[in-house]
């Protein structure tokens, strides 16, 4: 019976490696990451992956018996260079839009989220009206952008990494960063010295869904011909959340509340990206 199992096993590993053959890849056998290198996203180190998002795509890989090849760009260009085809896949505290569905093949979640505002502590900015006529750093290419430009008076700049921005915070240049909730709560979390916070906004404005919306999802991004690949990734973040290694990564990086890992009460793929009676995944 040991043996049987263990030929099980190398079948099931073998087939997996085999169908890597079905995906189309910019590499064979190889799977191409576009990544900023953010922590707690996807940074490579020591021939692997760490971050949040960068464990799960080491999961994903040696599952499907696939090398990582993972590739350092800025944000505004990581999108369309796995929509062209140059990369294969994108994430690191990648949000779910819809208008992204138009464009790329999007994963089930990857985790749960709801944006803030990182500031000076005791600073007191809690709601989108207290950012109005202040002067707020934001990254380029970011979504929830033309929510951040109707605020009324409001003083953006744009930056192509949160590094800058949390720089300019520092200096005294801007009084806010919207960014990735992860890595600011990992800015935080490395440095207490800095006497930085971050406040999860407090309105729940339907005009503002992007920015005030809870249970957001964080997802890994594909090229829309890439449907096999799309849909074995999808297979092993089932079994990580089935048994919650989602949670004990999120551990490693300061992600360890309900909120990463519970979704919204209502999800919107809903209808879009998913069927309408699809359950988002979650891990109590």
């Amino acid at each position: 019976m040991l043996l049987a199992c263990l030929a099980f096993g190398g079948a099931l590993t073998t087939a997996r490696a085999q169908s890597g053959n079905d995906y189309q890849l910019v590499e064979p056998g190889k799977l191409t990451i576009a990544t900023t290198s953010e922590m707690p996203g996807i940074v490579p180190q020591d021939g692997k992956l760490i971050g949040y998002d960068g464990e799960i795509l080491q999961i994903i890989a040696e599952k499907l018996g696939l090398e990582l090849n993972p590739v350092k760009l800025e944000w505004s260009g990581v999108i369309a260079s796995v929509q062209a085809g140059r990369m294969d896949v994108l994430g690191g505290n990648v949000g779910w839009t819809e208008d992204r569905t138009k464009i790329l093949t999007l994963t089930d979640p990857t985790q749960y989220f709801q944006n803030g505002i990182m500031q000076k502590a005791g600073a007191g900015l809690s709601k989108l009206a207290d950012l109005e006529g202040k002067p707020v750093a934001t990254i380029t290419g970011f979504s929830f952008i033309p929510e951040l430009e109707k605020i009324k008076d409001i003083k953006l700049s744009f930056y192509d990494t949160s590094d800058a921005a949390v720089r300019d915070l520092l200096a005294g240049r801007v009084e806010a960063v919207i960014a990735d909730p992860p890595v600011m709560g990992f800015v935080i979390a490395q440095n207490p010295d800095w006497k930085l916070e971050f406040t999860a906004f407090a309105d729940d404005n339907p005009d503002y869904p992007m920015l005030t919306g809870k249970g957001r999802q964080f997802v890994l991004g594909l090229n829309q011909k890439n449907a096999k690949l799309a849909d074995d990734m999808n297979a092993v973040l089932r079994e990580i959340w089935t048994d919650c290694t989602v949670r004990e990564i999120g551990a490693r990086y300061g992600m360890s509340g309900d909120s990463w890992f519970t979704p919204g009460s209502v999800s919107p793929r809903n209808g879009i990206d998913r069927p309408a009676d699809w359950a988002a995944p979650s891990c109590k």
